[in-house]
């Protein structure tokens, strides 16, 4: 059974409120500036008035992600259109396993194979190979994550041609007030700056997160 990462948000300001959930970018080897999305958006009133828990449930499994777009990356717009995810598996930081850790692009159709194993892909990552052309339709490849029953590219960077991109992912999530339509391109330095974050790194599975009346966060992780 797969695992999930939850994090229930309670808001105790008067007026009802809208928030947006993103991840930390992966750390890239390969690729250009890292670009982050959207991953879930939705208001939530207060909570003595209605009693009301916003939950964003995210699965663990590790998830590589390809993406078709017209244009460069642009905050507040969708990051692309057409997409494809393969399930992959990271490097173990220890030796003496062969995990599925890497997949292949391909364009037409577009895709990622069956993920295989790589020998040299760095630890704690994994890999998406990419012999694909670097003028438009642009391509971006990163890291994905099934979101609430379904399937996001979480941050990505532009792929480039004959080539690859390691990707490391990071179990760090955020939540902050405002909108952004998930898989709509955001600024992660300015979004994360005063927003409330959920570090999962340690193992923990269930992050509760409070915003008070005065517009302060508590994050309790357990």
């Amino acid at each position: 059974m797969s695992t999930l990462l939850t994090i229930n948000v309670k808001n105790y300001q008067k007026q009802t409120q809208n928030f947006y959930f993103f991840q930390e970018p992966a750390i890239y080897t390969g690729g250009g500036p890292v670009y982050s999305n959207s991953l879930y958006s939705l208001s939530l009133g207060n909570h003595d008035d209605t009693g009301a828990i916003l939950t964003f449930e995210v699965n663990l499994q590790y998830y590589a992600g390809i993406q078709q777009a017209h244009t460069l990356p642009q905050v507040g717009s969708a990051s692309g259109y057409a997409s494809a995810s393969r399930a992959v598996d990271l490097t173990p930081r220890s030796s003496g396993s062969s995990p599925n850790n890497s997949t292949d692009a391909t364009v037409t159709p577009l895709g990622l194979s069956r993920a295989k194993y790589e020998e040299d892909v760095q630890a704690g990552a994994f890999r998406i190979n990419t012999p694909i052309a670097g003028s438009p339709p642009y391509y971006n490849v990163g890291s994905a994550v099934a979101v609430n029953g379904g399937i996001v590219l979480s941050n990505f960077v532009q792929a480039n041609p004959n080539s690859h991109t390691d990707c490391q992912p990071i179990l760090k999530y955020y939540v902050q007030t405002g909108w952004y339509t998930p898989g709509n391109v955001m600024n992660f330095t300015q979004s994360s700056r005063s927003a409330a974050g959920c570090d999962f790194t340690g193992g923990y599975t269930v992050c509760d997160v409070e915003l008070d009346s005065t517009g302060k966060w508590s994050v309790e992780l357990g």
